[in-house]
């Protein structure tokens, strides 16, 4: 079977996708990408054909601002996931599909124009869940919109259609998602970077800071975080990303650009970052206790689902000073009780079925449309 993923040109959009289609690889099946031109090295790099396809979220958004200027967020989203994202897709989609010539396309969330494509081409598809689904108020708003995408034959979910693959365990679990037609279940299973580990304190407990690969640029919610838990008899671990060079940290603080992080989550006794569904789910898995500082998107849902539970807690916009950061993660490194939520969602995690489990079951999935 050949297998087309399809994916927005962006670290937290095409590394969930990863797991499976290794997997898919490893099955014997051929596997092949499509994502914005930016991409399609870093695609390469880690071992899958490539092609060019879409644009990315920043270029939609300044087209969506372009027609609409200071229109509120919900209009700016609808008019760049309804319109303008999977508009390009489907356009590239279109000339690519009948020379790549896939028995299935396996499309992250946010990537709708695929399933349009696809269906136009006859090929069955799939979304995987990369985060939280729509919010049902912007579905409702947008549903006139993205009409064109489904041709009348609307699904249970605008972005997500109706099969989807889905990494979140039932403590954590979307709603929306849960509700879908057929739910594939898989583990979040992490992978790791082709980069060093850091060499760290291994005498003092280990707190892994990030704000992603997009959220790095919130510099002064960094260095507030910096601060706060420098103050902590911990090692802190930074991981940058993409970000600009972080000076002056105290000697405690160990900065890195991107790092082996599932190798990090193995090592790590806390974990504070943005709330990206990666880090979330990677932190549950390894059973780590999460101090969540959202940024954006659907990261305030994620921070209130971990609060809620008791796997974790949060601190938000003008509620994130280094003291507090200090006074959160100190509380979570020292009470047992959010360790043993996430270990109880960890253990969850392992019981749920792995990619190549989920491979066989899209492979009958379109052996039963021939």
């Amino acid at each position: 079977m050949r297998i087309l993923f399809s994916c927005r040109p962006a670290y937290g959009h095409l590394f969930p996708l990863v797991p499976l289609a290794r997997a898919a690889r490893q099955a014997g099946h051929e596997v092949v990408f499509a994502t914005g031109p930016s991409f399609v090295g870093t695609v390469r790099e880690l071992g899958f054909e490539a092609h060019a396809s879409g644009i990315s979220v920043a270029e939609a958004e300044e087209e969506a601002r372009r027609r609409h200027g200071g229109a509120d967020v919900p209009r700016l989203l609808i008019t760049m996931f309804a319109d303008v994202l999977p508009r390009a897709t489907v356009e590239d989609l279109t000339a690519l599909l009948p020379t790549v010539k896939p028995d299935l396309v396996v499309y992250e969330q946010s990537d709708a124009g695929a399933a349009k494509a696809a269906r136009d081409a006859g090929i069955p598809f799939v979304s995987h869940v990369i985060g939280r689904s729509m919010p049902p108020e912007i579905q409702r708003r947008a549903a006139g919109e993205m009409a064109w995408l489904w041709d009348g034959a609307e699904p249970a979910d605008l972005m997500l259609g109706d099969v989807v693959v889905d990494l979140w365990p039932d403590t954590v679990r979307d709603p929306v998602v849960a509700a879908l037609p057929m739910v594939l279940r898989m583990r979040p299973t992490a992978f790791d970077l082709d980069v060093p580990m850091p060499e760290i304190d291994s005498t003092k407990p280990l707190v892994y800071l990030t704000l992603g690969t997009v959220s790095f640029t919130a510099t002064e919610v960094l260095r507030e975080a910096v601060d706060g838990l420098a103050r902590l008899p911990v090692t802190v671990l930074v991981a940058l990303g993409p970000g600009a060079p972080l000076d002056d940290v105290p000697p405690s603080v160990r900065v890195a650009g991107f790092v082996p992080q599932a190798e990090v989550l193995r090592r790590a006794d806390l974990v504070v970052h943005h709330g990206g569904t990666g880090t979330v789910l990677g932190a549950l898995a390894a059973g780590l206790p999460q101090l969540v500082l959202p940024q954006g998107a659907d990261q305030f849902v994620n921070a209130d689902v971990l609060a809620e539970t008791g796997a974790g807690a949060k601190l938000v916009g003008q509620e994130i000073t280094a003291d507090a950061v200090t006074e959160a993660a100190g509380s979570l490194l020292d009470d047992p009780a959010a360790r043993e939520v996430a270990q109880a969602v960890r253990s969850e995690i392992a019981g749920m079925p792995d990619p190549a489990s989920v491979v066989d079951q899209l492979t009958a999935l379109v052996r039963g449309r021939v």
